[in-house]
């Protein structure tokens, strides 16, 4: 069962790029908790997978398509999670990808803005479309996604690790700008993670490469971001406000 966070029990969490991966593993362990949960993202048939296993399993669910550069689109998905969940209570904004190396001398300029567009504005238009209600409610908790890019030179790109980096400047600045509101906003800053995605992308040689790059051995899963999530979101982290939490077995150690 891992472990009970019986404040997370009937609240309202919206997790974007929740179709899959860290997202969807994320989505699982709020309804686990007992928590109602709104997963969004691009891709539709993925969402409906996603929230009818949550639906099964007894959770109130919604899986809404929603581009999240689309600030028209996020606040329709915002007006339907209230309408059919109520107030949001908690905002995972994992939206977001595009680590893959490019060498800056390669870069493009529609590559550059493109990663800067899905990974930095697209959590600052997440936020912004949930961030009213949360202030006006007087409670909550947001958690960014950034990554270990943005807080050590890597292998990816620099427009990711620039994005990453802008993403934990945000969360900082935004934690301290309504901290008096009561809502705490932190971020989660994950090293390698085995996803569908990066399994299909690295071979096993590469795969075994990246895991002993980190102390602890291994790449991550998603239940280990998922489980950083659940602590961030509940009345145990209540204290903690701006911080990054390095889930990254060790590749960053401050």
């Amino acid at each position: 069962m891992g472990v009970r966070y019986p404040d997370l029990a009937g609240k309202v969490v919206v997790i974007t790029g929740g179709s899959r991966g860290i997202g969807a593993e994320t989505a699982r362990a709020f309804a686990r908790q007992g928590a109602a949960v709104a997963v969004l993202g691009r891709d539709e048939a993925a969402l409906a997978a996603v929230s009818g296993e949550l639906r099964a399993t007894g959770a109130d669910a919604l899986g809404l398509a929603a581009d999240c550069t689309d600030a028209a689109a996020l606040a329709r998905a915002a007006a339907r999670i209230e309408d059919g969940l109520g107030p949001v209570d908690v905002l995972a904004a994992f939206a977001g990808g595009n680590g893959y190396p490019v060498p800056t001398v390669r870069e493009t300029e529609e590559h550059w803005r493109a990663v800067l567009d899905t990974d930095l504005t697209a959590t600052f238009l997440t936020v912004r479309a949930f961030l009213p209600g949360l202030v006006e409610r007087g409670g909550g908790s947001v958690v960014t996604m950034a990554s270990t890019a943005g807080r050590l030179p890597s292998g990816s790109s620099a427009a990711y690790a620039a994005a990453k980096a802008g993403v934990l400047m945000f969360t900082r600045h935004l934690a301290l700008e309504v901290a008096g509101s009561g809502v705490r906003v932190n971020a989660l800053a994950p090293g390698a993670v085995r996803t569908e995605r990066t399994a299909a992308a690295m071979p096993p040689e590469v795969r075994a490469a990246v895991a002993a790059a980190h102390p602890l051995g291994r790449l991550g899963e998603p239940a280990d971001i998922a489980a950083a999530t659940l602590f961030l979101a509940s009345a145990a982290s209540s204290w903690i406000t701006g911080q990054t939490l390095d889930v990254s077995g060790g590749r960053v150690i401050v």
